[in-house]
């Protein structure tokens, strides 16, 4: 794409006056996209025009100061930037990726903005393996889906264990086996692992899964009445019996995942707006099943309405990371959407196939779109209620801790380790809608004695805060530490050294039973604890809070450990790279299987000659 840059430029030493006038005169008719910058030169908004003269020009008039968001918005604006396009789309695009890059606060924005679920088939086995997949199709194999969400692609495997048994389990779980798991016992696994099934039988039900995943269900169900008959009058009547009962439960199945009607790849997508909030229900079906659905929270909705909202959720929904595998011939919108035509331009270049937004249907898909409304209104609901429940806690909090202002922000940090190994620090942040895992953080600690809990708070804490400090980045109403008096001190010396003293510092300190309910709270730098009831809201604000730091932080001290312990002693030995440390762990099923090696049973691997086999030996000795 050729683009032509123009900005205003600020000095170096002051911010000069943003001269409208002036700039307004340098822009032309042409496509591009707008980006409103703050005093700091942090992108605040980014927009799409089709004239862009026209377009920033609306701001700077009387039309542009009516709504109240645009008010704030130009309040906020210190300067603008442009960039000019050859087109339309090409402004589209760029918009789309400005708006992911900097994630600007004026923009309604996606929460939800992580990779689609899949269902891996892998093929380069004797005994594949079915799984749940998400991110890069790099393995041997096919992918079936893109499926709504992770709960609907779990659902579908369990139902794929029940009817055609094809194995789940990791490649290094099922070459060291020698006698058949419990999946086996419960008629969820033939049992390839120990040579209960040969493969020939394994690929048929294998085949089966296939077909089913392509939505052929029918023609199986045909293909297995057969068989049944056959087997009948063969006189073969267990084998009938088990074709019936895998006849009778994929016609369970369907009841549950066919939608009448549906043919092909479809979405229906639906949006609610109400109180500043946005909710949107997204249905998909692929080759007229059901995949499942998702709901969408989109940010920054103040005062958007649905159509605001679907022509914002679009672009950043469909033209991701692999969007052409995710993008259906036929999308079902609850209200029209400005632009529609621009986006289903860009929709079909992305995808390489005729797409068609729809929102004026008949018959079952406008059943569909009902069905996609009263769902993103109970959403909406929930996320009110949600919402407002938010809000009791914190105004009870304030109350509880007698602070001066409901707080907006919570920091809240903990340390994990064990026994001083691989400790890790963990800071996890509550605003007014809940947890905003974006800004969660951990931290390595590296400068202090392994064990220095005080130590690790000290460096997590310096490290989080001076940073906030130089960035100039948000700082919290209220921090809460894992821990009592002396973890309070720790952190009330880091905010004075970094002149952060006004802000509030609370210790969680448990009960002497150590149970739920009976934590003392240590305020800043009072010396009598406070104790909360056992039902008070703010004492499970604060609960839901700390265990929310404990869980983060406990995860990443078990990633770095297992890291550390996985890594640290094949790495260490000459001669043993990434190919020979993962064919070390494969063949052995894991590091401790590998620990207890000998040295003969090391030599049997390929690749690795006595010599080097001596060395793994000696060094897991060591």
């Amino acid at each position: 794409m050729s683009s032509k840059e123009n900005q205003t430029a600020p000095s170096q030493d002051a911010q000069p006056a943003f001269d409208a006038e002036a700039f307004l005169r340098t822009l032309g008719p042409q496509p591009g996209v707008y980006r409103m910058l703050d005093v700091r030169d942090q992108v605040i908004y980014v927009g799409k025009a089709r004239n862009l003269k026209k377009r920033v020009s609306s701001y700077f008039g009387g039309k542009g100061h009516v709504e109240p968001k645009t008010r704030a918005l130009m309040s906020n604006t210190a300067r603008v930037e442009v960039t000019a396009t050859h087109t339309e789309t090409e402004a589209l695009l760029l918009e789309n990726n400005l708006i992911k890059a900097h994630r600007p606060r004026y923009n309604i924005l996606l929460r939800d903005d992580k990779s689609f679920p899949y269902i891996y088939l892998s093929s380069h086995q004797d005994f594949p393996r079915l799984a749940f997949h998400r991110g890069a199709k790099s393995g041997k194999g096919r992918y079936f889906g893109p499926y709504a969400s992770a709960g609907a692609v779990r659902e579908t495997l369990t139902q794929l264990q029940k009817l055609f048994r094809v194995r789940q389990c990791e490649d290094s779980f099922f070459k060291n086996r020698t006698r058949p798991c419990l999946q086996y016992q419960i008629k969820r696994c033939t049992g390839p692992c120990v040579g209960l099934v040969n493969a020939a039988d394994y690929g048929e039900d294998v085949r089966h899964a296939s077909m089913f995943l392509e939505g052929r269900s029918e023609e199986m169900i045909e293909e297995l009445v057969a068989r049944m008959n056959k087997a009948a009058e063969s006189l073969e009547y267990e084998m009938a019996s088990r074709y019936r009962d895998q006849i009778s439960s994929l016609r369970r199945v369907q009841e549950r995942q066919y939608i009448s009607g549906a043919r092909g790849d479809i979405d229906v997508i639906a949006a609610a707006t109400g109180e500043g909030l946005a909710a949107v229900q997204v249905f998909v079906v692929r080759n007229g099943q059901s995949l499942g659905s998702r709901t969408v929270i989109p940010s920054h909705a103040a005062g958007a309405t649905p159509d605001e909202i679907l022509r914002a959720f679009l672009p950043q929904y469909y033209l991701s990371r692999s969007a052409s595998r995710l993008i259906p011939k036929e999308i079902l919108l609850s209200h029209p959407v400005d632009e529609s035509e621009l986006i289903t331009s860009v929709l079909e270049e992305r995808a390489g196939h005729k797409v068609a937004l729809k929102q004026r249907v008949r018959g079952e898909r406008a059943r569909w779109l009902e069905m996609a409304r009263e769902n993103a209104a109970l959403a909406l609901k929930q996320r009110k209620a949600d919402r407002a429940s938010v809000r009791a806690r914190l105004e009870s909090l304030q109350d509880a801790l007698s602070l001066h202002e409901v707080p907006s922000r919570i920091e809240c940090f903990d340390v994990s380790h064990t026994a001083g190994e691989a400790a890790v620090a963990s800071c996890v942040v509550f605003e007014s809608d809940g947890a905003l895992k974006s800004d969660y953080r951990r931290f390595n600690i590296k400068t202090v004695a392994p064990g220095d809990d005080y130590g690790a708070l000290r460096e997590a804490l310096s490290r989080r805060y001076r940073r906030v400090r130089e960035e100039e980045g948000k700082l919290p109403d209220l921090i809460l530490i894992d821990g009592g008096k002396g973890q309070l001190s720790q952190g009330l010396s880091v905010l004075e050294e970094l002149q952060l003293g006004d802000l509030s510092l609370v210790g969680v300190a448990k009960g002497p039973s150590r149970k739920p309910g009976l934590e003392h709270l240590y305020i800043n730098s009072e010396s009598r604890p406070v104790t909360l009831s056992a039902d008070s809201p703010a004492l499970h604000l604060i609960q839901q809070i700390r265990d929310e730091a404990h869980r983060f932080a406990i995860s990443g001290h078990r990633a770095r450990r297992k890291r550390a312990r996985g890594n640290s002693v094949l790495e260490s030995i000459p001669g043993i790279g990434a190919k020979r440390r993962q064919r070390l762990l494969t063949e052995f099923g894991g590091l401790q299987a590998l620990s207890r090696a000998g040295v003969e049973d090391l030599s049997r691997v390929r690749g690795i000659n006595r010599a080097l086999a001596q060395a793994i030996y000696d060094a897991f000795r060591d």
